[in-house]
């Protein structure tokens, strides 16, 4: 991702990829923060945060799913 990052691609698809991927993964990492016990609160609705987790993991990998299938058009054209 970096790498692809780095090279600013110039496909409008691949750019959207890429930012779904990040925007997801920064999203995961602070749901999955909401877990540890130091910022666990009693109105901490774990139920909730599971389900924000799992809906981070899909578009994760819906993003990365998005780039194979675009990289692979590009290197078979």
């Amino acid at each position: 991702v970096q790498i692809l990052l780095s090279q600013k691609p110039k496909s409008e698809l691949v750019r959207t990829s890429l930012r779904l991927l990040t925007s997801s993964a920064y999203r995961l990492q602070s749901e999955c923060k909401k877990t540890l016990p130091v910022e666990t609160c009693p109105t901490t609705d774990i139920q909730l945060v599971t389900q924000q987790v799992i809906q981070c993991a899909y578009d994760i990998a819906k993003a990365a799913k998005q780039l194979v299938t675009i990289t692979t058009k590009e290197n078979n054209n």
